[in-house]
């Protein structure tokens, strides 16, 4: 299957803005390198020039002032930058804010945060043109469908299959574990699943960067009886790949990763190195849409799964499903299943899983507006 390209829709900013939200959580989300005691969102609103309006969101989870950091990054750098000029396309305001920011970039050694703030406006202004055009985000994007599998993804070291049985009730028929916390408590847990689930469903797990290539290699093979999906980032993402192609020949289940590249070189070195066989890019982490598009269709052409990584609020996890309909193929999206207040109540949709599935509809943009008073006091509740 050929992807399209990217549509041309000019646009012309006047003004964007940054919102910071927190929701405190009473069951903390762990990983294998940090725990997450609250649910921060940065979503962005851009409006253009004709009054349409679209919203992104900015990736911001750790450390735990990242939300407020980047906001001011928008604030102070990005906005005065973005408002500047008109543009003839979403894809052409991306390049030029990486480009007048990429020495700042390097001399104060935040290449992450100032991409992750380009991404979240590169997704406001899809949203925007969408909007502006009728029609769906998925559709504008040259899709034909707006059903697609989900899986319950981030389920905790803790009693793993009493959330698996309550997102399963949801109607989710793939879950990914998060592993990492040692060899007995590893095994036990999928051990559990498995029981829980049968051998058909769908079962995945994320190390999220937590062993070495000695420890991935003595752990994968422990793993193979499980009949797994993939293997998500079982090494950190700053090794060489060389040490990544070791392991997928040391193990039979495929290997996935790609939420923690930052660049088009990486990703394309990434493809063709091949060690993966998911790709998993964050639209809310580097590119948006502009810079991530391109990404899926070379992986698609390499044969490779397209699966994007989000874990943040409803803003971005929308804009990921809409990406995700419109490239079409067998990937499947990752829905959060811990509790969290600003990703259920921007994302309705998404919430009625059918199935193991669902569907996007026919709504404008990502197909919601966001009624900010209602986020803050509902991030003001907790969960």
């Amino acid at each position: 299957m050929t992807l399209p390209a990217l549509p041309p829709a000019a646009i012309h900013p006047v003004k964007l803005e940054a919102f910071v939200f927190r929701c405190p959580i009473s069951t903390p989300v762990k990983t294998s390198f940090g725990t997450m005691h609250d649910r921060p969102a940065l979503f962005v609103r851009a409006q253009d020039e004709d009054g349409a309006v679209g919203w992104g969101e900015v990736w911001c989870n750790f450390p735990s002032c990242g939300a407020e950091h980047r906001a001011r990054l928008l604030d102070t750098v990005m906005a005065p930058l973005l408002l500047s000029r008109a543009y003839a396309s979403p894809a052409e305001a991306f390049r030029f804010l990486s480009d007048k920011t990429a020495v700042l970039a390097i001399q104060s050694g935040e290449p992450g945060p100032m991409a992750q703030v380009i991404a979240g406006i590169d997704l406001a202004l899809w949203d925007l043109c969408a909007r502006r055009a009728g029609q769906p985000l998925w559709r504008f994007l040259g899709g034909t469908r707006d059903r697609i599998p989900v899986y319950a993804s981030g389920i905790n070291p803790d009693q793993p299959e009493v959330l698996a049985a309550a997102k399963r009730q949801e109607g989710y028929r793939a879950f990914k574990l998060k592993v990492g916390f040692g060899e007995a408590r590893d095994l036990a847990n999928l051990r559990a699943l498995r029981s829980l689930l049968g051998d058909e469903a769908p079962l995945m797990v994320d190390a999220n960067q937590g062993w070495d290539l000695a420890e991935a290699t003595r752990m994968a093979p422990l793993l193979h009886d499980f009949r797994l999906g993939w293997l998500e980032e079982p090494l950190r993402a700053d090794r060489p790949w060389s040490e990544w192609k070791q392991l997928a020949t040391a193990t039979r289940i495929p290997l996935a990763g790609g939420e923690n590249l930052l660049g088009e070189e990486a990703f394309a070195t990434a493809i063709a190195q091949s060690p993966l066989a998911v790709m998993q890019p964050d639209l809310a982490k580097w590119g948006g849409i502009s810079g991530c598009w391109p990404v899926v269709v070379k992986a698609r052409d390499a044969g490779l799964r397209y699966c994007p990584h989000f874990l943040g609020g409803g803003i971005g996890l929308l804009a990921s499903a809409h990406v995700l309909a419109a490239a079409g193929g067998d990937g499947m999206l990752e829905i959060d299943a811990n509790p969290n207040p600003l990703r259920t109540l921007l994302s309705p949709r998404l919430s009625v899983i059918d199935g193991g599935a669902c569907t996007l509809g026919d709504a404008p943009g990502i197909g919601v507006t966001p009624d900010l008073a209602r986020v803050a006091e509902t991030a003001a509740r907790g969960c």
